[in-house]
């Protein structure tokens, strides 16, 4: 049900996120699927009973790195004929700037992650924020990974960069940086009531439990009043590169180590020197970009940093490959 608890994390995170409102979900996932459905049904509400027509449905504008979530969710959309799906390269304004100055259709909306999950690099979101001047489009950020670990008062990744008042729709998740179950949209009432009546994976579900909201209630308190956590975090991130000439800029760090059996061997090595590391493998990532993605918190001190270091020393990249990357490949 919908309790007292509920209604106050909603009014926290609409202040943190500086929106009108926002609304509770059972998990950062279901929020995004959540979101786009409901955009995917203005063209059906528009249509009124009959099948949308091409300028009727909505076009969906989404970065080649965004989250399983998202690209289920346009999927859904797409497959019901609400909507219409163009995937620009991995933060390529121009690209970005060609296929909105292309489309024909009226309604644009444009979806980023706000930090990549498996590449750790930030969204451009101040080239974005011109571009939506420019093109006149919604532009939906998912903060998961920067919801109270980035900006001063924890509001994420927006305010980092200072456009939260740019930002029309930001949705995140309560079990990275809250370190808790759930996610969340932060948006208008109007958008909102929307939501609350269309977005299919919100209103088939079960609202979360109590105790969990109550929860996420005293982890936002915390983390809008510890701010020396997000400091500590931030100073970890650059001993780390210190330690490691690497272009470091997130909590966030992947080490590519290539083939699927190098991250395994990396992982099960990490773990034998006290270091839980995820090995990330395909199809989460493309054939031959394996990975360890490490992230670092406030819990962690620096001599574990220096020892995790010491102990990634054999998959540690040359510092021209570190500068080189990965090649995005799109997975949507």
């Amino acid at each position: 049900g919908y309790t007292t608890y509920h209604k106050l994390v909603e009014e926290s995170l609409a202040k943190l996120q500086r929106k009108e409102d926002c609304l509770l979900c059972p998990t950062g996932f279901s929020a995004n699927t959540a979101l786009m459905s409901a955009l995917g049904s203005i063209s059906s509400l528009l249509a009124a009973g009959r099948k949308p027509t091409q300028d009727e449905r909505i076009a969906i504008f989404s970065d080649a790195l965004n989250h399983a979530s998202t690209i289920d969710g346009i999927r859904l959309v797409e497959r019901q004929h609400q909507a219409a799906a163009f995937v620009y390269k991995h933060s390529d304004m121009s690209h970005l700037n060609f296929l909105l100055s292309s489309c024909p259709m009226e309604k644009k909306v444009v979806v980023t992650d706000s930090l990549f999950s498996m590449d750790g690099d930030f969204a451009l979101l101040p080239q974005l924020v011109e571009l939506r001047k420019k093109h006149g489009f919604l532009l939906v950020v998912d903060d998961a990974h920067g919801t109270l670990v980035c900006g001063e008062n924890g509001g994420g990744i927006p305010e980092l960069f200072g456009c939260e008042d740019d930002i029309d729709i930001c949705v995140g998740s309560l079990s990275k940086g809250a370190g808790c179950q759930g996610g969340f949209i932060a948006c208008s009432t109007r958008w909102k009531r929307l939501i609350l009546s269309r977005g299919r994976s919100f209103i088939f579900s079960t609202a979360l439990p109590l105790p969990v909201v109550a929860s996420v209630h005293a982890a936002v308190h915390v983390a809008k009043k510890e701010r020396w956590r997000r400091s500590v975090i931030w100073e970890h991130v650059r001993y780390f590169a210190s330690l490691t000439k690497l272009n470091v800029t997130s909590p966030i760090i992947v080490i590519i180590v290539g083939s699927e059996e190098a991250a395994v061997k990396a992982h099960r090595h990490l773990l034998r020197s006290g270091f839980l590391v995820q090995p990330i493998r395909p199809p989460v990532v493309p054939p031959n970009s394996s990975r360890l993605r490490i992230t670092l918190s406030c819990a962690h001190t620096s001599d574990d940093i220096r020892r995790l270091v010491d102990a990634l020393a054999p998959w540690l990249p040359t510092r021209q490959y570190a500068e080189q990357g990965c090649a995005s490949v799109s997975r949507l």
